[in-house]
């Protein structure tokens, strides 16, 4: 089994497309990568076809098409990302366990970096509403905790949110590695500030103790 036959074998175009990001609803419709498409109209199954470009194939050919890439280069990187087995002779099976239990890996470590790219940006609001909230109106006027914490942490919770957003996957996992239990640490500290409403300038006084809590 060469490796065009081993990853036909053994992934769907479906469970290559959930892999690479795409979101594909219960019913196997998802939207179309492959032009500007605002409703689902890609099917996705053991083979591809969207009814609005009419774009259709296999998962070679829809990894291939997504990726720019010849169909010899698109199914090694299937072969490589889903763990495939194959050679020139005909040996290796497709490891069909492997293919699930990657799929459950990535979709791990995604729900990992949502739930981080959430906390982090509710802290991110929460600094810019502070920022304003507890800015200093007078001159001379003496800053509050959490003015300064908004002007000390603001622009790294950004970084942050940039890396999740549009670094590498190498720096995703980093971040979640360095900053992973900081985050939960910070979601409960976040959960216990009434972050839903801006503190009025006449309880400056009483939230000034909340300066320690983020």
């Amino acid at each position: 089994m060469n490796v065009f036959e081993a990853v036909k074998e053994g992934v769907s175009t479906r469970q290559a497309a959930e892999m690479y990001g795409i979101a594909v609803r219960r019913n196997g419709m998802a939207c179309c990568p492959f032009h500007k498409d605002k409703n689902p109209s890609m099917k996705l199954d053991k083979r591809f076809h969207c009814f609005g470009c009419q774009a259709d194939g296999d998962v070679i050919d829809f990894v291939a098409r997504f990726y720019a890439l010849g169909l010899k280069e698109a199914a090694e990187k299937l072969a490589a990302d889903f763990g495939i087995q194959y050679d020139t002779k005909g040996k290796g099976p497709p490891q069909r366990v492997s293919v699930r239990k990657k799929i459950s890996d990535i979709k791990k470590i995604r729900n990992a970096q949502q739930h981080c790219f959430r906390v982090l940006s509710d802290y991110y609001n929460l600094l810019v509403q502070w920022a304003e909230e507890y800015r200093p109106r007078q001159e001379g006027e003496e800053w509050h905790p959490l003015f300064v914490k908004a002007l000390q942490k603001r622009e790294y919770v950004g970084y942050l949110l940039d890396i999740l957003l549009d670094g590498t996957e190498k720096e995703k996992a980093i971040l979640l590695a360095e900053h992973g239990k900081e985050v939960q640490q910070l979601e409960q500290r976040i959960s216990e500030y009434p972050a839903s409403r801006a503190p009025g300038r006449a309880e400056r006084g009483r939230s000034h103790g909340a300066e320690q809590e983020c």
